[in-house]
């Protein structure tokens, strides 16, 4: 399967069945203990990006692209914030979801602009470059070209998360246990961080800020990356 297969499968998937099911996960609304456990994960990886920001005390001076942004989990509460927030996502109904979820939120939508769009045709200057749980979608010759063109994009910072490669992860992808249920995505990659390290030191960011995020079912690495 070519990475073209992959980007259609994704964009396919969170344009039906997946739609659905993310939806209730990322909402507020009653999901099985599978979907809340998930959902408490994905939470904890946003607020900990929101409070790393938070703590340089500058959002409101700020450019933001949040790519791959689902129904605006992240995006709002950085627009909330100050932030000029450009957030795109391969999904059409994820955008449309997260432009309903704004218009209930937010004083000033326009500190948010909201685009149908996959992480390569991204285009652009943004002081900061976000990219939450994207990566899981891809293998990881498509996850390198990725990473390379989100820091060609960052001005000065890059955060993104994945799915970290461990032996216990492997064995739990292989069981069938890493995203149990019967509308979950075709596939999840891994990624290991020595990698994902040496993409961003070959794009000329340095690491500073990690956390690990692990619940029951979810499991993601946070990088913050700056140019040297």
């Amino acid at each position: 399967m070519n990475a073209a297969d992959d980007k259609t499968i994704v964009k396919d998937y969170f344009n039906s069945t997946g739609f659905d099911r993310w939806r209730r996960i990322y909402g507020d609304g009653e999901v099985n203990k599978v979907q809340l456990d998930i959902r408490n994960g994905h939470q904890q990886t946003v607020d900990t990006v929101l409070s790393w920001l938070k703590a340089d005390n500058n959002l409101a001076e700020l450019s933001i692209c949040d790519a791959g942004c689902g129904v605006g989990s992240l995006s709002i509460p950085l627009a909330e914030a100050g932030a000029k927030v450009y957030a795109s996502d391969i999904s059409e109904k994820m955008v449309e979801e997260g432009k309903q979820r704004a218009s209930q939120t937010l004083p000033n939508p326009e500190n948010l602009t909201f685009a149908v769009q996959d992480l390569e045709t991204l285009s652009g200057s943004y002081h900061t470059v976000i990219c939450l749980d994207v990566l899981i979608h891809y293998p990881q010759e498509k996850a390198d070209e990725m990473i390379s063109h989100l820091c060609s994009l960052a001005q000065s910072r890059l955060i993104l998360s994945f799915a970290p490669k461990t032996c216990a992860l492997t064995i739990l992808k292989k069981i069938g246990s890493f995203f149990p249920g019967p509308s979950k995505a075709t596939r999840a990659y891994l990624h290991r961080e020595t990698d994902v390290a040496k993409i961003l030191e070959r794009n000329g960011f340095v690491l500073q800020r990690q956390a690990m995020t692990r619940t029951r079912f979810y499991f993601s690495r946070l990088l913050e990356a700056t140019r040297k």
